[in-house]
């Protein structure tokens, strides 16, 4: 998305300098501009309400998410070409061991009568999806 866009669904623009703007925040009602708005060099844009309105609601009540405040991701030239995975083998096994040891803890738990609370299943799901992770990695 580009400023302008996120700036159309505003009240009482005003341009406030190079890539800098006020305007009323969306999630409150605002008579004069609180919030401010910063689109940098590399595309992003930054909100700000000084009425302590969050991001989210900012975002929401204009019917738009986060994925509007980053430029589009670039094309790939190069469809053929794979993109370079992000990280080395060794970092994906080291991930692997530790989530392991995060399912052997609950399995050790278990076997010994205890129950899993909420934040040990929680853990878990983070553990089975970080492990998941790691085996898309590797495939892709």
């Amino acid at each position: 998305m580009s400023v302008d866009t996120f700036l159309s669904a505003l009240d009482k623009v005003k341009r406030n300098g190079k890539g800098q703007w006020v305007a009323c925040c969306p999630a409150h009602e605002d008579r004069s501009p609180s919030m401010t708005i910063a689109e940098l060099d590399d595309g992003r844009v930054l909100v700000h309400c000084f009425a302590g309105c969050s991001v989210e609601e900012i975002l929401g009540a204009v019917g738009m998410d986060f994925d509007a405040l980053y430029p589009p991701k670039p094309e790939r030239h190069d469809p053929k070409r794979p993109l370079a995975k992000p990280f080395l083998p060794a970092s994906v096994l080291e991930v692997l061991a530790f989530e392991a040891l995060i399912v052997v803890t609950a399995a050790r738990q278990l076997m010994n009568g205890e129950a899993l609370d909420a934040n040990d299943y929680q853990r878990l799901l983070v553990a089975a999806e970080r492990m998941q992770g790691a085996v898309n990695h590797v495939r892709a």
